[in-house]
């Protein structure tokens, strides 16, 4: 298989198979540029396993609202890869409003009570489930979807 083959199958696992080659940087809303990002170092993560024939370093993924301007599918195939980054032993921090991806958190820090000057205090820092029970903004709006 070409060793072009992986990366562009990241890409599609990402929710970038949209995307054309040679598409200029400029034109990437920041969601996406933060999940190419995100592909370059699992492809980096995959090639360093290759060479030294042992297990990948433990790396910390720090990702600001990756899915700005995804489809609902694409956002799918985005928990498919966090999920996949935690099961490789790596660490994943997401800032995120998608109450889809907070489903999937095991820790949530739900930052609040409101937005702006009324907010930026912890308000809640648990699982979602127990988010949900405390009653937190976050907490009512995930509640629904935790029970889908």
């Amino acid at each position: 298989m070409p060793s072009i083959a992986h990366p562009l199958q990241l890409l599609k696992d990402v929710g970038l198979g949209y995307l054309t080659l040679g598409q200029p940087s400029p034109t990437l809303s920041g969601g996406e540029a933060q999940r190419i990002k995100l592909v370059t170092e699992l492809t980096k993560v995959r090639d360093e396993v290759g060479r030294r024939g042992q297990k990948a370093p433990h790396t910390l993924y720090v990702l600001d609202e990756p899915t700005v301007g995804l489809h609902m599918a694409d956002v799918d195939k985005l928990i498919r890869v966090l999920h996949r980054l935690v099961d490789g032993g790596h660490s994943v921090v997401v800032i995120e409003h998608d109450l889809d991806v907070i489903a999937e958190a095991d820790w949530i820090i739900d930052l609040g009570p409101e937005g702006g000057k009324e907010g930026g205090r912890i308000v809640a820092a648990a699982t979602p489930e127990e988010v949900v029970k405390q009653g937190t903004h976050t907490g009512r709006a995930l509640a629904p979807v935790l029970s889908r």
